[in-house]
């Protein structure tokens, strides 16, 4: 079931990935296009990037969780033997999951603000929508750092195991 909830964020943060890299370049090509064929471009096409982009980052986010392809520090871990670097690993996933928790429940406040702030150029969509990315991909990271936490607890090592992980 760990699994499975993983598998489900790592398929939500590839989709996410995609679709917002795909439209942020077509409408880009899109706007270059014209404007070197009718001298005007689009203007939602300056603005797009101010939702997409953060949940392009979000997504990463999470596949950087996920596949640890993250910054590491592994010397601790790398001299530490398997009983110690379990601790250590539980340790820095604990960490994890509580930074995680507080910058969720710090964005509130943004996003209670966010409400109001809208991207004209973008028909008056809410900056909320790009504010939201910081909620999915932190409850992201807060999820993987849960279900890897279980799983240590239940005597078994994460899928990406000690030596892969951050513990930077």
């Amino acid at each position: 079931m760990l699994g499975g909830i993983v598998f489900g964020l790592d398929l939500s943060a590839r989709l996410i990935c995609a679709l917002t890299l795909t439209v942020l370049f077509a409408g880009l090509l899109a706007n270059v296009i014209l404007r070197y064929t009718s001298g005007a471009g689009l203007q939602w096409a300056y603005e797009m990037h101010a939702i997409l982009l953060p949940w392009m980052v979000a997504g990463g986010l999470i596949l950087a969780t996920i596949y640890n392809r993250n910054i590491a520090v592994t010397i601790l871990p790398d001299l530490l033997g398997p009983v110690a670097g379990r601790a250590l690993l539980f340790l820095v996933l604990a960490l994890t999951l509580v930074i995680s928790a507080f910058v969720v429940w710090s964005s509130f406040p943004i996003m209670r603000a966010a409400r109001f702030q809208r991207i004209a150029s973008l028909g008056g969509v809410s900056q909320l929508w790009g504010y939201a990315s910081l909620v999915y991909g932190f409850v992201g990271v807060a999820v993987i750092c849960a279900c890897d936490l279980i799983t240590l607890m239940m005597g078994r090592t994460p899928g990406r195991g000690i030596a892969a992980s951050s513990l930077s």
